[in-house]
């Protein structure tokens, strides 16, 4: 394994990062576990978890399943999702990330946390107490880094401003949504990440699925897909006829080259030298199986110009298109 260094920092991680989104939902306890130990056993050693997956059933297995290894893993969750109705069982309080971390180091099951996440941005709240907060658990001992996610440029540059202000260590990961079918991390996000030092870790990389190639374009989706099984992201972000169009042209392009279009998509993503690792989140262990491939594979200037081709560098496949996740801020009416 070809480990990176998670931006400026000495941390080194695995280029995939084993994604536990589905763990202790969609995929139980015995097939979570298989994963990982097989990841393991390839040499991933970096895994992505987060307190609010499946009310934190996700947290627990993956807890469960690295104990015997559990200082050979880099373990990241996060917080600032809703995790309950109470007004304080969500945001970036003080109160609240303490809340967090401990009940995340419970289902865990460990001391420490490698990374910790903030979740999301959440516009008018203001970040310096949520900074001096993570600083506070990274000098108890509690956390041994922090990142964001799901944060604009200028984001970005505000939290590193605080950190230094506060004589703490930069935020050393940013986690964007980034696939070929979503390219507008590249805009800000990425170049804000390497400026600042922070390693980028992409999500959705396959595009919440859409870049397997296993949509039609004009016709309804597998029952036991995500798109099928109703997932709101899904509907929310990639599935767009542009994108399943563009998908099919990959998978297309993939057979000829003589790979799979899961390798193809990935191996695009972690072509980009702003990037540490990708985070791919399986349902099934074949799931899995398929993403190892695009660790081998091998990217040039050909690959670059046929996805330039179909969706142009800092840009979506959809004209017009906006991720509700990253919400369009700069025009608020006076009253």
């Amino acid at each position: 394994m070809a480990y990176r260094n998670l931006g400026r920092s000495a941390l080194k991680v695995s280029p995939l990062c084993l994604g536990a989104m589905m763990f202790g939902g969609e995929t139980d306890e015995a097939a979570s576990k298989r994963i990982i130990d097989k990841a393991f056993e390839q040499g991933i050693n970096f895994i992505d978890t987060a307190d609010v997956y499946h009310g934190g059933r996700s947290e627990e297995i993956v807890g469960r399943a690295i104990a015997a290894q559990r200082d050979n893993w880099v373990v990241a969750t996060k917080f600032g999702f809703p995790f309950a109705q109470g007004p304080n069982e969500q945001g970036q309080s003080r109160k609240w990330i303490y809340q967090s971390v401990e009940a995340s180091l419970k289902r865990l099951g460990t001391d420490y946390i490698d990374i910790l996440y903030f979740h999301r941005a959440l516009p008018d709240v203001p970040l310096d107490e949520a900074v001096r907060a993570v600083g506070d658990l990274i000098r108890q001992g509690k956390v041994r880094y922090f990142g964001v996610s799901n944060f604009r440029g200028w984001r970005i540059a505000e939290i590193v401003r605080l950190a230094d202000q506060m004589g703490m260590d930069r935020p050393v990961a940013s986690e964007p949504l980034y696939n070929i079918v979503d390219r507008t991390a590249e805009v800000e996000q990425l170049p804000a990440a390497a400026h600042y030092g922070l390693g980028v870790v992409p999500y959705s990389p396959l595009a919440r699925g859409v870049l397997t190639g296993k949509y039609a374009v004009d016709a309804p989706p597998p029952g036991d897909s995500r798109a099928g099984r109703g997932d709101r992201r899904i509907h929310q972000t990639e599935w767009r006829a542009e994108s399943l169009r563009i998908a099919t042209e990959i998978a297309n392009y993939a057979v000829e080259r003589g790979t799979t279009p899961v390798a193809f998509a990935l191996a695009w993503v972690l072509k980009n030298r702003h990037v540490s690792s990708t985070i791919a989140g399986p349902r099934t262990e074949a799931h899995w199986d398929s993403y190892i491939d695009a660790l081998n594979l091998q990217l040039g200037p050909d690959d670059e110009t046929f996805v330039d081709s179909l969706v142009a560098p800092g840009h979506a496949s959809t004209p017009g298109y906006t991720d509700p996740g990253y919400p369009v801020e700069g025009r608020k009416t006076r009253t």
